[in-house]
């Protein structure tokens, strides 16, 4: 296939780019490389793609380009005639958005908008988007499924994505347009995003510093490694979603609808502390850490737990990876990547 890919300077979009080159697809990447974090990362990422294409002899070719830039990103469309389009591209971070929510109307919302406007005017086959774990927001029940209503966001980042799954809605219902919202639980792996706690806990730890440990240490996550959340998304563009004949308007299900229009969770289903997953990295490092104990700060979600059984009813979807294994992978890369900086 022909894919846009959005964010492919990021970390789930790097990662995804690469598997979708090993199958034979063709990819265009977009991002517009912004500082948000390391823009050295994004560019090594970039480089590492380019190289990996050239020994593939595969079709890559990026763009720097703004999600807002309407007319930029049209052309695009019109230019490459693309069968699916993958948008991972996102203003992240739920404890940035307190501090400038502007990022995240122009690059959520209004950039979402013009992906949704040109696949509705360019035929595409099927959109797949980021959503994110954190759309489930005050919700207690656990594990979060998605046929629970996610109604009460705790951050505008999570009120952005829960935007865009309704945005995706009203697309796939007035022009027919396939579209599928994943639901990322706590992504980490080699090429990870340095504002990310791996990250962050572990440059701290080898620099003899504290690490900030939020909510005491009793926040319990769904740690997924990156490459179960990119086997994940490739599961999901090969299923493109149809209006569902169980659909019941006096009992409507969030999880899916009359239109064809699906979300999904993508998580590893094996919730850990955050104490075990600080454990398993200091093992890995072979250091303690030097822990400050922080109350949990706003727009926070205390626990998060997936419920991916009907992501594996359709798809077959089989996260596999223990966090010691991915917390190994990561280090060892984090090891070699800055090993001369």
């Amino acid at each position: 296939m022909k894919i846009l890919l959005t964010g492919s300077a990021g970390f789930i979009g790097f990662h995804t780019v690469i598997s979708l080159l090993n199958r034979g697809d063709e990819v265009i990447g977009i991002d517009n490389l912004n500082d948000y974090y390391d823009v050295n990362l994004k560019k090594a990422r970039l480089k590492q793609i380019e190289t990996h294409a050239n020994n593939l002899k595969s079709n890559f070719k990026f763009y720097k380009v703004d999600l807002s830039n309407q007319f930029e990103i049209n052309k695009l469309f019109s230019k490459y005639c693309f069968n699916s389009v993958i948008n991972l591209a996102a203003q992240a971070g739920v404890r940035y958005s307190t501090e400038n929510p502007h990022a995240y109307i122009n690059s959520n919302i209004v950039g979402f908008l013009n992906i949704l406007e040109s696949c509705r005017h360019h035929n595409i086959e099927h959109l797949v988007y980021a959503s994110s774990s954190s759309v489930y927001g005050a919700n207690g029940k656990l594990p979060f499924s998605v046929s629970d209503s996610v109604d009460h966001p705790l951050s505008l980042y999570a009120a952005s994505k829960k935007s865009n799954e309704l945005m995706a809605h009203s697309y796939s219902n007035l022009y027919g347009l396939p579209t599928t919202g994943l639901r990322f639980f706590t992504v980490y792996g080699p090429w990870g995003r340095p504002d990310m706690a791996l990250f962050l806990f572990t440059k701290s730890i080898l620099s003899g510093e504290k690490i900030d440990v939020y909510n005491e240490g009793n926040h319990i996550r769904d740690f997924t490694y990156i490459d179960d959340i990119v086997a994940g998304i490739i599961a999901c563009l090969d299923s493109v979603p149809e209006a569902s004949q169980d659909w019941d308007p006096m009992n409507p299900n969030p999880g899916f609808s009359f239109v064809p229009w699906k979300v999904y969770n993508i998580g590893n289903s094996k919730p850990t502390s955050l104490r075990e997953y600080i454990e398993v990295l200091e093992k890995e490092l072979g250091k303690t850490a030097d822990k400050n104990y922080l109350p949990l700060q706003p727009g926070d979600v205390p626990s998060t737990a997936a419920d991916v059984s009907s992501l594996i009813k359709d798809t077959g979807y089989s996260p596999s990876t223990s966090i010691n294994f991915g917390i190994k992978q990561f280090v060892n890369w984090y090891l070699d990547f800055y090993k001369n900086q």
